[in-house]
């Protein structure tokens, strides 16, 4: 099983208190991929946003920079927002990346859960699902590396043209995010594109049913077995108790100015630490008790990767790279050697 990592590049506070510029907070991240990869992690992902809380919205700009300071860790985003994006552009972008990185850069593909790009950009809300649907379908066909025909009717044509640069591997890897819609996944599926499950509230294990209906829909369309993955909210300190008292407040923050906009009620302490219990979605405690959640969830889901989102609103840098530190060198091991019991 491999381990990653990813961020929204949560703007956080620096050492007297105040917010830091999103300049700062960008290089921050780049800061943090790097130990991500000093420590052996397989993964690290950014994503993409267009408000004030989140310094990141090109995400395979930060890649780029992370892919000439990197050896090994695989470089993606989390996700690219597809719906408001020209998948062309997406497509060169991450080839780009992929060059740079010596092929180790993938996409992950999503509708993103903000709407702030589709003003930004002049796409209409009420066309939701066909931009993500017909721009998925567009970005499949630039998987091929030839010359592309297509038509929609969201987006100009193309009839014939190729993109450049091509990828060394003829294929840009790519994934979809879902949140655990059965429609989703067979479209997926029918892609020929595997799954990353966004599991932020609940529980993991409600998830097994949507990876089995993805898998049945992969053999239903005569594809080849592909990988699942999947991404919670998680942090790592020495012990439990440290943990949650140092990630609460902080999650807590954040969870509170999103609920404002959504109408949530205030996150109650008492929801937190159920949350943190062995069947919720938050990973959050000592590198032993982590690792165990992981390797419980990994049994039932047989992914093939769980990424943490370890970066939560004004959650500070160096408790982040804390974090990060500890899951390379304590939680990967220990859920490796439980696994292979």
């Amino acid at each position: 099983m491999r381990l990653g990592l990813n961020t929204f590049g949560d703007v956080h506070p620096g050492s007297d208190g105040a917010p830091l510029s999103q300049a700062q907070v960008i290089r921050d991240v780049v800061d943090e991929g790097q130990l991500a990869d000093q420590v052996g992690l397989d993964f690290f992902g950014v994503g993409e946003h267009h408000r004030a809380d989140y310094a990141i919205s090109v995400p395979d700009t930060v890649l780029a920079g992370l892919a000439t300071t990197t050896q090994s860790i695989r470089l993606g985003s989390a996700v690219t927002v597809l719906s408001s994006e020209d998948p062309v552009r997406v497509y060169q972008r991450f080839a780009t990346v992929d060059a740079l990185s010596e092929g180790r850069a993938e996409a992950i593909l999503g509708r993103g859960s903000f709407t702030e790009s589709f003003p930004l950009f002049g796409y209409a809300l009420e066309d939701y699902e066909d931009l993500f649907a017909q721009k998925l379908e567009l970005f499949t066909r630039l998987q091929a590396e030839g010359p592309v025909v297509w038509e929609g009717g969201l987006r100009p044509a193309i009839q014939g043209i190729e993109v450049f640069p091509k990828t060394e591997s003829g294929r840009l890897p790519a994934w979809v995010a879902v949140g655990g819609s059965p429609n989703s996944v067979v479209r997926a599926a029918h892609y020929e594109l595997p799954v990353i499950f966004a599991i932020i509230g609940g529980s993991p294990l409600a998830f097994e049913p949507f990876a089995d209906h993805y898998r049945r829909a992969l053999e239903h369309f005569g594809k080849p077995e592909l990988p699942i993955a999947w991404h919670s909210p998680g942090y790592v300190a020495a012990t439990d108790e440290q943990a949650r008292e140092e990630f609460f407040p902080a999650f807590a923050a954040n969870h509170d100015v999103i609920g404002r906009e959504r109408g949530w009620p205030p996150l109650r302490r008492s929801d937190f630490d159920a949350m943190c219990g062995p069947d919720g979605a938050y990973y959050v405690g000592s590198a032993e008790t982590v690792a165990r959640k992981i390797a419980a969830h990994q049994r039932v889901l047989k992914a093939e990767r769980f990424d943490l989102k370890y970066s939560v609103g004004p959650l500070t840098h160096d408790r982040m790279q804390a974090s990060i530190e500890l899951f390379g060198t304590q939680v990967a091991p220990l859920v490796r050697d439980m696994l292979a019991d």
